[in-house]
């Protein structure tokens, strides 16, 4: 049982993506850096850190790919491992069932996309009552072009996210923000 109720969840950080054909590795040393203080910050602070999987039944997001393996070269060593097939996190992977067992009532989230499964699993969350610390510089995505052609840099995307999740569905938290707030919970 954790000492307090917040879980770190780790979304869909896999070497999955570096199959696809949008992947870049610009940003990614900086997302892994973060990524890595984040999971490192929450194991010495006793922080359960939940790792998720996104799986499909065919393709780079199936088990059988060989590539539903941690992103490299990130070190986890997670309390729980979980495996999803839809955007959310908490539609029938079981973590929400682990959440409630625990007694969890507060989520940071990281990962892999930013304004997909990250931010799916956020609003969702957040619309299941959980306070979510949202850590952006802790999530990667990539560019994508609109309808109309014009191109969303990594940045613009992380920026649109954080803008609409802002005080509505989670708190915008750096690193060391998420973990105090955390090591402070957990004190009172």
């Amino acid at each position: 049982m954790p000492t307090f109720n917040t879980a770190l969840l780790v979304i869909d950080v896999q070497e999955s993506f570096r199959h696809r054909p949008y992947f870049r590795e610009e940003g990614l040393a900086a997302y892994l850096e973060r990524q890595q203080a984040l999971i490192d910050g929450a194991k010495a602070a006793g922080i359960p850190v939940v790792q998720i999987f996104h799986v499909e039944e065919t393709g780079v997001f199936s088990e059988s790919s060989g590539y539903v393996q941690t992103l490299a070269p990130l070190r986890i060593a997670p309390d729980v491992i979980f495996r999803k097939k839809r955007h959310s996190a908490l539609i029938g992977s079981g973590l929400d069932v682990w959440l409630v067992a625990n007694g969890i009532r507060k989520l940071i989230v990281s990962g892999i996309r930013t304004e997909q499964c990250c931010e799916t699993t956020t609003r969702h969350a957040s619309d299941l009552g959980y306070t979510v610390d949202y850590v952006g510089e802790a999530t990667l995505t990539f560019p994508m072009r609109d309808a109309s052609g014009h191109t969303w840099s990594a940045a613009d995307i992380r920026a649109r996210t954080e803008l609409v999740l802002a005080d509505r569905f989670a708190r915008i938290a750096t690193v060391e923000q998420a973990l105090a707030a955390s090591q402070q919970a957990k004190a009172a």
